[in-house]
Parts: structure tokens; sequence; C-alpha cells
């Protein structure tokens, strides 16, 4: 293989040229005032907005409280009501006389444009509803000049993905911090494996395996006064306009990892998969199991495993195998590296390491103190993204699909302008209740 740095840096200005090319007519960001603290340094309180204040929410929030000593909740949006005070109360409880919370009736919002008001109120903006809403929340906080931490996926079509692209590019010209909660990229192990990759000790990547195997997630229940948006809003989870299918939002950490190992997006996915256990009225019209190869640049291979059926083998990390060695890294601290003969390279067991998920808020908020331009994540969650589309795309279509053809479509899962739960949901159910599942051989994107 030829030299892999250079491969790498060809790699991704190849991908920057082709989002260029597909986003040449997207819509420009409103060029507002750049807030204060985005070249200077926080002096006094840092005001921190809340959007989404489910379980992630409320752990971020918190995270972001730990990080700096001057951290203040001044606002928290969400739709539903119930969601937004359980997160209060529980913040509240925990931060009890430190006043650290400092939200009251007045910056509280559950309309759907709530998140607006609340980010208006805010130097620091945490996005954490489910990922369908992520473009639309983070173009109006970068337009507002407001630092952003937001989870992962980023998207959940190619139209979402080309539009966090383009207020990426704004958020870099207005110097602020954005992280992304893919939290590898913040957690030691997996910091130590990519110094090892990168210092060329094992030579180059040739192939992997990546996994998130395991039992599924919750459901919940139909209500008999839930409108259908409402009830897809409640059971995101399973419906692909607002959560993506599993491989993107579970599986998206696995394709994380060899994206930024590898040094570059895949140019091709081709796969399989399906529902064979869950497959009830209560799991939308997503898959259990997806089986994708992903083929690099420079001919690699990574096999994608991802499946949600309960009582198979359960497996969640990345494995490598390099010209001069391999390695197996995972979410518990653990990475092994050892070279061709067997003799070890690495065997790191970071017990007491810094939960990645508080090391992420650590370091933004610490930049943000500073004055620092330091964290730009867009490029590569968008890249981690839309890998994750590109392999969703071949296992619904069951379809070889290039990433240039993917990023030329023009996919759109999110419905524009939801004004409340009465607005008719994208996808809706037949008379008994089932909604329409891809079927390979016949969904097609082009």
């Amino acid at each position: 293989m030829k030299d892999s740095t250079k491969t790498n840096l060809k790699s991704r200005r190849e991908f920057l040229g082709t989002s260029a090319k597909v986003m040449g007519t997207g819509a420009l960001l409103s060029s507002l005032p750049i807030s204060v603290s985005a070249y200077a340094g926080a002096a006094g309180e840092i005001k921190v907005a809340l959007v989404g204040c489910g379980g992630r929410g409320t752990g971020a929030a918190s995270q972001a409280i730990e990080a700096d000593p001057d951290v203040r909740l001044v606002a928290m949006a969400d739709v539903f009501g119930d969601r937004l005070d359980k997160c209060f109360k529980s913040l509240s409880t925990k931060y009890d006389g430190k006043d650290k919370i400092q939200v009251n009736d007045a910056s509280k919002f559950t309309d759907f444009d709530g998140y607006k008001k609340a980010i208006d109120m805010a130097d620091v903006v945490i996005l954490t509803t489910p990922p369908g809403f992520r473009p639309l929340h983070f173009e109006y906080a970068v337009a507002q000049g407001k630092h952003v931490f937001m989870e992962k996926p980023l998207a959940t079509d190619v139209d979402g993905i080309k539009r966090i692209l383009e207020a990426g590019k704004e958020a870099k010209r207005k110097k602020l911090n954005v992280v992304v909660g893919l939290q590898r990229h913040y957690q030691k192990n997996y910091r130590e494996v990519d110094k090892i990759v990168k210092n060329g000790t094992l030579g180059d990547i040739v192939s992997g395996q990546v996994y998130w195997n395991g039992g599924g997630v919750w459901t919940r229940p139909r209500q008999p006064a839930q409108t259908e948006l409402e009830y897809q809003m409640l059971n995101w989870y399973y419906f692909t306009w607002i959560c993506g299918d599993h491989i993107l939002e579970q599986h998206i950490h696995n394709i994380d990892v060899a994206n930024w190992y590898i040094g570059s997006a895949p140019t091709s996915a081709q796969g399989m998969g399906g529902r064979e256990t869950r497959k009830g009225k209560d799991n939308g019209h997503i898959f259990d199991h997806h089986f994708v190869e992903f083929v690099y640049p420079e001919g690699q291979v990574i096999s994608s495993q991802c499946r949600h059926q309960r009582n198979c083998m359960n497996r969640v990390e990345e494995v490598f195998q390099a010209t001069n060695g391999n390695i197996i890294v995972n979410g518990g601290n653990r990475a092994i590296v050892t070279s061709r003969n067997g003799s070890s390279i690495l065997d790191y067991k970071g017990d007491g390491d810094v939960n990645p998920y508080q090391q992420e808020h650590n370091e933004l908020f610490a930049a943000i103190k500073a004055g620092d331009y330091k964290y730009d994540n867009v490029q590569y969650g968008a890249e981690s993204t839309m890998t994750a589309i590109l392999g969703r795309m071949a296992t619904y279509s069951g379809q070889k699909i290039t990433y240039k053809e993917a990023m030329a479509s023009n996919l759109k899962l999110v419905p524009d302008n939801l004004t409340s739960f009465n607005d008719q949901a994208p996808i809706l159910p037949d008379a008994n209740g089932n909604y329409e599942v891809a079927i390979p051989g016949k969904t097609k994107f082009f």
C-alpha cells in the first residue's frame, strides 16, 4: 500500500469536494453577529441551554455542569412536558443548594419552536433530541453564534447531512467550538490505539470487523389519546425518519472508529438485513439486523454487524487487522494491540480513566473558558453519520451503493416545519396498524 498519511488526506479532500458539489445550492445561514464568547474566555457564568430532556439529555446536562464550576443551566426545551419536568426534577435534586440550575417556569419551553427560545438564552447549547431534528437545531444554534455539544448521529437522511455540513462551515467561520457525542474520540484507550495507528508501528490497516450486537431497546405502548405523530416521536427509535435505524443510532460508534483509524469514509457499501424477531406493530419499520461490507479507498474491507435480537451473542467492539499487527478495542476501556508474531504492543486496562462522556464536556468547556477555538467535530461526525446511512441504504435496497451516489441523492425523510402533534406523520400505518418495511431487491433510492 502507498503512504497512508497521504492517502488519508487525499480521501478527506475528496469527501469535502464531493460534499461541496452536492451542496452547491444549499441555503445559506444568516450571518448574525458572533457572540463574544466565541472569541474571548468566559468571565463569570457560562449559560447552558438543554434541547432534548430525555435520559441522554439529562446525563449531558449533568456532565456540562460537572465540567466547569461556572456552568449554569438556564433554559430547557422538549416537546414532551413530562420529560422536561422529570429532567428538571432530577437535576434540581442532584444539585440542590449549589446554584447550578437557574431554570424557572419562564425558561422551560414545550412548544415545537421552543428550541429557539432556549438557545437564545444561552452561551452553549446541548442538542440531545432524537437525531432527525439535529440539523434544524444545529443550524439555529450556529446562526445565533452558540458553542454546541450535539449527540450523534447528526442526521437521519442525506438532506440532513448536507445541512449539517453547511452549518459546520458557518460554525468554523465564527470559531464556535462544536463537540459531537462520538465519545470514543475522547476515550483514552481509543486515543492510545490511535497513536499507534498513526506512528506507523502497525503499517496499514487492511481489514476489520466492527460490532454492536445486543438485545434491543424499549418500546412505549400506544395510548388512546395520542396522535400518530406523537406516538412516533415517543417511540422514535423505531422510525427511520427520526432515528435512522439502529445501524445509525447505535452502530455509528463502531463505524466511526473504522473511519477514524483508516482515515477516510468508505467508497461503497453492500450488505443484507431484515426483521426476524422484532417485527410487531410496536416495532415500527426498522430492521433488527444489518450486515454490511464497507470498502475503503485503498481496498480495505470493514465487515459491520449490528443486531437487536434477544438471547443471541452480544458483542460491542472493534477489531482490525494491519500489515504488521492486530487491534482489539472496546468501550470498556480495553485495548489490545499485538504484532504479527503475537508479541504485545499495547495491553491497556484503563480502570481509572475519566468517563469519556464526561471527558468530552471537560474539554469543550475548558476551551470555551480559555477563549480557545479547538473543537470542530462536525466533519468526522458527518462522515460517520453518512457512512451509517450508506450502510442502511445498502441493506434496505440489497444493492451496492457508492458514497458519491448516496451523497448525490435527494433522500429526505424528515418533514419541514412541524408545528404540533396534530401535523401528519411522515409514515402512516395501514388499516391493520402495520408500517411499510423496506424490502431488499424492491426498495430503491435512485
